[in-house]
């Protein structure tokens, strides 16, 4: 019998399971924003996505990938999503039915800064004159 090792476990794709309980945490985060009733006045009337909810295989550590409407205020909403996170993990905690409540740690999701790199050079005139259809 071959033993796995340890980078294997690394580079393995989510299993069905966390992908399942990373997409019911998103729903319960944006839910919770969408309610506003936190008591943090940054974060009461902001309007927030939750794009993506990562979490670990042994479902004990998440992270939530959020994107502040319009990319305004990044920088502070981040700080009172940070302040707040044992506030959401206790709340999620208690709907989730989960044997433990996954730490929740936030992040600002890049991938559509990433997106719009890819479409501008997409677009500049040399890539385009290159994939154009003949």
């Amino acid at each position: 019998m071959s033993r796995r090792r340890s980078s294997d476990k690394d580079n393995r794709a989510p299993g069905q399971r966390q992908l399942r309980v990373g997409e019911e945490l998103r729903h319960l985060l944006a839910e919770l924003f969408e309610r506003g009733d936190m008591r943090d006045p940054d974060l009461r009337d902001a309007s927030i996505t939750v794009t993506a909810v990562d979490i670990s295989p042994d479902l004990r550590n998440a992270t939530a990938f959020v994107m502040p409407l319009g990319g305004q205020d990044e920088k502070r909403l981040l700080a009172a999503m940070r302040r707040a996170a044992p506030w959401f993990r206790a709340r999620v905690g208690e709907r989730a039915g989960l044997r433990y409540a996954p730490e929740i740690r936030f992040e600002i999701d890049r991938t559509f800064d990433e997106a719009d790199k890819i479409g501008a050079l997409l677009r500049r005139p040399d890539v385009a004159r290159d994939i154009k259809d003949d």
